[in-house]
């Protein structure tokens, strides 16, 4: 039993040490990662929702689940992450404290885009003022210095 315990702890361990050094890579944590992350899994899960019971994805040939269409689905959330890094690494290199910001806003619009989407698609109406926060956010990711 001891030595499952120090397995967990290991593995937890490193767990812990692997996301800390992935979030320091992202520029650390803030409001706005936290939002895109919400805003990525609130679409990966209507997308999956859309597929399993409305059948109308866009996404397979048969508008049904696949795991294809999935996986492709997290590995372009996953390439987003690597955006945000490399936005991270040009603030660093440059001096600036903008340029990260501004790739996340970016994203964070183009989530909530595709979350208003798949709303409509399963036949949810939405408020106005979501589709008015998103043109803003989209206009601000466009313009990050507010010029």
């Amino acid at each position: 039993m001891e030595q499952l315990n120090h397995l967990k702890m290991l593995v937890v361990s490193i767990s812990g040490g692997l996301l800390g050094a992935l979030v320091a890579a992202l520029g650390g944590w803030s409001e706005d990662l936290t939002t895109l992350l919400w805003l990525m899994g609130a679409d990966f899960l209507l997308g999956l929702a859309i597929a399993a019971f409305w059948k109308k994805s866009s996404k397979s040939e048969t508008g049904a689940l696949s795991s294809w269409s999935a996986w492709k689905g997290l590995c372009k959330k996953g390439t987003y992450l690597l955006i945000i890094l490399i936005a991270n690494r040009l603030d660093v290199t440059i001096g600036v404290s903008y340029i990260r910001t501004a790739v996340i806003i970016a994203f964070i619009a183009n989530e909530g885009i595709s979350i208003l989407e798949n709303l409509g698609v399963m036949g949810i109406p939405f408020p106005q003022i979501m589709k008015d926060a998103i043109e803003l956010l989209t206009k601000k990711a466009e313009d990050p210095e507010g010029e």
